[in-house]
């Protein structure tokens, strides 16, 4: 697989982590069907493995966002930009502490977003929990599975 066909799995991946913050986008059939592409054109052991894992997880992801709470995101607070800055916080932390560092920094950017717009830390914080009782919960369930799909292709095509 060519360098543009390499980078343009890596840009539907991106648009798939982002379309898991976004209600509506199908974020995780989108890195799904990027990993697919790839899988198609490489056609090695590496690859096939990694497409039947990352079946597995998405599946498994489904079904668990599917038994949390549903709950609607607007009754909760949960806005675009709330969602922007958890899933800039989400990444930065899982670049900072690979896999791990997700939640953290979901956590994290649901704060600041939130400090920012009430402007003390009690406030802030209870804003964060109430935002992650209502729909954040699901959201970051989706965006670690997402994630973890992303890393591994990317480990695989840089190590692989």
């Amino acid at each position: 697989m060519g360098v543009w066909q390499l980078l343009l799995v890596g840009l539907v991946m991106v648009l798939g982590v982002v379309g898991a913050l976004l209600p509506g986008v199908p974020g995780r059939w989108l890195v799904w069907a990027a990993l697919l592409w790839w899988s198609l054109h490489e056609r090695t052991g590496l690859a096939w493995v990694l497409l039947v894992a990352a079946t597995a997880l998405l599946l498994v992801d489904q079904v668990v966002v599917w038994l949390l709470p549903s709950r609607r995101a607007r009754g909760t607070g949960m806005s675009r930009r709330i969602a922007l800055w958890a899933g800039l916080g989400s990444v930065a932390g899982f670049l900072l502490l690979p896999v791990v560092g997700a939640v953290p920094g979901f956590l994290g950017g649901i704060y600041l977003a939130e400090r920012r717009r009430l402007g003390g830390h009690g406030e802030a914080v209870a804003s964060t929990r109430a935002v992650m009782r209502g729909a954040g919960t699901g959201a970051l369930v989706e965006l670690l599975a997402c994630l973890l799909v992303a890393g591994a292709w990317l480990g695989a095509v840089v190590w692989g």
